[in-house]
């Protein structure tokens, strides 16, 4: 499969917001009404203010049912590692959990969940202010494409490799899961903005050359290929336990 969809040529990029607390009154409402317990799994109050959202429509929700029927959770990450974390949440939910336990299962997953992302970009960080725009061009002259880590608990992003082609990107994220795994097994989400046969030729090389429990390919989402730019590739993991 070949995507054909052109870079944005524009000098100003789309913009992005959270959803306002009146969005998140509304599912509360409709949920609780419902008989449901409600978890929210927020992403890091680092990259957006989807929490501070969320958590504005909890607090105008009856007392008797913020923290008892209602509980908003700061991931302290963002996409599929924030997706691993709410899968254990759900999991725990669907065995006969209570609110209580399946946040502290949450809690727990958050410790031990990254991603790791190859930007073949800076330009869309540059032009949204995240990145200067004279490291950005530097980066493209030399080509070199950044390795990035989103620490787990909101720990910050920090800088992991650089490499100058896609399929040394490709063996870089591999050497680095198997370094963290140690054998172990993973729960794998390669997660890419169109790129398509990067994604499935990563996917592949996890499957056959590292002990992965289960394995998931996914787009990044619109918002974060606003910021990131197309031909983002990356993977988000989990161990039992922290790395």
């Amino acid at each position: 499969m070949k995507c054909c969809t052109p870079h944005n040529t524009s000098n100003k990029l789309p913009s992005t917001t959270a959803p306002p607390p009146e969005v998140y009154k509304g599912i509360y409402d409709r949920l609780i009404e419902q008989g449901h317990d409600v978890l929210v799994v927020c992403p890091s109050t680092r990259l957006t203010h989807v929490y501070e959202s969320a958590l504005i429509a909890a607090n105008t929700m009856k007392q008797d049912v913020l923290g008892t029927k209602l509980q908003v959770l700061d991931s302290g990450t963002a996409a599929g590692a924030q997706g691993l974390v709410a899968y254990v949440a759900a999991v725990g939910a669907c065995a006969g959990g209570d609110l209580s336990s399946v946040l502290t299962l949450a809690q727990e997953a958050m410790q031990g969940v990254h991603v790791i992302v190859c930007l073949d970009t800076l330009d869309y960080l540059a032009r949204s202010g995240r990145v200067p725009s004279l490291i950005a061009r530097a980066n493209t002259f030399l080509k070199i494409k950044p390795i990035i880590e989103l620490l787990p608990l909101g720990r910050g992003v920090i800088p992991v490799g650089r490499v100058r082609t896609r399929p040394k990107a490709i063996d870089r994220l591999i050497e680095i899961l198997r370094k963290r795994s140690g054998g172990k097994a993973l729960k794998v989400i390669v997660q890419h903005t169109n790129a398509v046969q990067d994604a499935d030729m990563l996917a592949k090389r996890i499957e056959t050359e590292l002990m992965c429990e289960e394995l998931y390919i996914k787009d990044f989402t619109p918002v974060m290929g606003v910021h990131t730019g197309p031909g983002l590739l990356g993977v988000s993991y989990r161990l039992e336990k922290s790395t």
